[in-house]
């Protein structure tokens, strides 16, 4: 006999990160409460994003066009790539809108203790693009981590030769925080990173 169809639904659901068993219940019984399209809808989307959704052959975004909306856009700066550890921290650094220079997309960070090195990464292709694109600039803007952090001194060592300027985000103190419930970390990070006035 097949599995009842709702405990599989909600056995699917809480396998997405952040959804436990009382979300996953809650969001198959919403779903199940709808119409039958609504259903449907979810499933096609679901659908389309596997058959669809590829990298990008530029900068490694998920993207369902090859070049990506990014690498298509011509008024972008070309001499300026910003690299980020995931689709979802481009998107983060896109909607600032202080940023038009081009992205590349390491689906990662190194991290010796999860055994992801270098090529676990798409650095490779990045490194591919700056010898064949005229790069001025490389941003590193991953997360402040000790994984962030080595992957950014390992993009370094690897661009310096290239004579192309790698910086990095800025790390401090979040704007209307309170200097009391600061971590240490993070303050100390301020301080050493402080600039002139």
């Amino acid at each position: 006999m097949a599995a009842d169809p709702i405990a599989r639904l909600i056995g699917e659901l809480s396998r997405l990160p952040g959804v436990g068993e009382k979300s996953a219940t809650r969001l198959a019984y919403h779903i199940l409460r709808q119409p039958k399209q609504y259903a449907r809808n979810i499933a096609t989307a679901l659908n389309d994003v596997c058959e669809q959704v590829r990298l990008c052959s530029v900068c490694q975004n998920l993207t369902a066009q090859d070049p990506c909306f990014y690498c298509s856009d011509a008024r972008r700066d070309d001499a300026v790539v910003c690299v980020v550890e995931n689709v979802q921290a481009l998107r983060a650094i896109d909607r600032t809108n202080e940023f038009r220079g081009r992205f590349h997309v390491l689906h990662g960070a190194i991290s010796p203790l999860d055994g992801i090195g270098p090529d676990d990464l798409h650095i490779k292709e990045l490194i591919s693009r700056l010898h064949t694109q005229q790069v001025r600039e490389l941003i590193c803007a991953l997360n402040p981590t000790l994984d962030g952090d080595a992957t950014t001194l390992y993009l370094q060592k690897l661009v310096h030769p290239l004579g192309i300027k790698v910086t990095r985000l800025a790390h401090g103190v979040a704007v209307g925080s309170d200097l009391e419930y600061t971590d240490q970390a993070t303050l100390s990070r301020a301080l050493v990173g402080r600039r002139e006035l």
